[in-house]
This record gives C-alpha cells, sequence and structure tokens, in this order.
C-alpha cells in the first residue's frame, strides 16, 4: 500500500449516516498515512496522522481497537497479544465497522515500527479516557521499552506524543517521582539521536516533574542548561504553565 491517503476532515454531520466511513475504515486510512510517510521519510504526514487521530479518540471502543490491531499487526506476534490484552471484552455488536468495505481490504500486517508505536498510542490513549490508569501505566512502560529499540526520526513525532501519555499515566496516580530517571534517560537518548522533538518534549516533562514536588532549585538547574530550540512550538511551551 504505498498510495498517498489523504483523509478528508470533515464534520460528522456532513454525510448520510450510511455513508459516513466508520472509525474503523479512519483508522485504517490513517494506518495507511503513516506507512506512506515512514516509507517516504516524510515527518508531515506522521504530524497530520496524530493530528487526524486526536480527533478520533472520543470514538475509541474496544471492538474497533481490536479489529484494528488486528488489521495492522500479526495476530500472535508479541505486540499484538500484548495490546489486546489491555482491551476488556466487549459484545461484537458494539463494533461500528462497514464490513462491505472491510471485507475487501488487505490487512497491512507489517512490522514497520511507525504501525506499531502507533498502535501503543491508540491503546494508551483509550485507557487513559477510561480511566484505567493501572493498565494505562503498563501500557506506557511497555511502550517506552520498545521506543527505546527505535531509533527513526518519522517515529520521533509519535513518540514525543507517548513521552506525555507516559508522565501523564504516572501524573494522575500520584507517582510521578518513579519516573524522573527514566525521564533523563530518555532525554540523553532523544539528545543523541538529535531528536530536538523528543528532547523538548521530555525537557518540558522534567520542568513539570521537578515542580510537582516543589524542586526549585533543580528545575531551575536544568532549564538554564537546556538548548534552545529553533523550531519551538508553542504546544511544547504550554506544557507546564
Amino acid at each position: 500500500m504505498t498510495q498517498d491517503v489523504e483523509m478528508k476532515e470533515l464534520p460528522s454531520n456532513s454525510l448520510p449516516s450510511s455513508s459516513t466511513p466508520s472509525t474503523l475504515n479512519h483508522l485504517k486510512e490513517i494506518a495507511s498515512l503513516i506507512e506512506t510517510g515512514a516509507h517516504a521519510r516524510e515527518v508531515r504526514r506522521i504530524f497530520r496522522a496524530v493530528r487526524l487521530t486526536m480527533a478520533l479518540r472520543r470514538k475509541l471502543k474496544p471492538p474497533v481497537l481490536s479489529a484494528f490491531l488486528n488489521y495492522v499487526l500479526t495476530p500472535g506476534s508479541d505486540v499484538h497479544t500484548r495490546l489486546i490484552s489491555f482491551l476488556p471484552k466487549e459484545d461484537d455488536h458494539e463494533m461500528e465497522v462497514d464490513t462491505a468495505s472491510s471485507v475487501t481490504q488487505v490487512s497491512l500486517k507489517h512490522s514497520l515500527p511507525e504501525i506499531e508505536i502507533f498502535c501503543y498510542l491508540l491503546v494508551l490513549i483509550f485507557l487513559i479516557d477510561k480511566k484505567k490508569y493501572n493498565e494505562a501505566k503498563a501500557c506506557s512502560s511497555a511502550s517506552i521499552a520498545r521506543l527505546k529499540n527505535v531509533n527513526r526520526r518519522t517515529v520521533d513525532v509519535l513518540a514525543s506524543r507517548l513521552f506525555f501519555y507516559y508522565s501523564l499515566c504516572y501524573e494522575l496516580t500520584g507517582d510521578l517521582a518513579e519516573i524522573r530517571g527514566n525521564l533523563l534517560a530518555l532525554h540523553r537518548i532523544a539528545t543523541l539521536r538529535h531528536d530536538e522533538l523528543g528532547q523538548e518534549t521530555l525537557l518540558n516533562l522534567l520542568l513539570r516533574n521537578y515542580l510537582h514536588y516543589n524542586l526549585y532549585d533543580q528545575a531551575e538547574k536544568l532549564r538554564s542548561k537546556a538548548p534552545r530550540f529553533e523550531a519551538h512550538s508553542n504546544q511544547q511551551a504550554t506544557l507546564i504553565f
């Protein structure tokens, strides 16, 4: 699947319900966009995929996620088994899926790191939104362990979101102190890989971590030594303020 897929961003009420693509098919289009971006090494496509995913987060349900994982991952593989285990079992009739198109589409079943990391991100967002924080912590920790072994610039965008949700999981359970050392280690890895988005994200998460525990001296020391990023984003600037 190498064609450029551009998913239209239309209001949910802009088409008759019978013509509106299902959430599952939207996810398949996003996966195709990520695949194209990975092969072409075009980071902008990964950015677009993340933005489209955030617009779908309220529609993510266990049957839809399960069907999507079956579509992009090999059933029985380590990552598939791990992610499926985080999803609660629900009735099949709850799955919103365009059966006509799903029969004719061929599963990706690729081992692209970008697709695998995207699957971690989807499941993690779902768990946080459902307030399943212990499961979210386990999922986020597994995703971070996987990220340490992936060094691809097209993964950096997805990784930055996982870093954010990783920290959020531990903040929501009052365990931020537990991951401070890991955040520092991840920041060193991002620096060695020249991953500026990761460095910027992790720097803000570390500052938030210090400020959460009123460790102002450590926060100021870290801030004073932090590099200046040319492409500083407003999104990152608002993480801690």
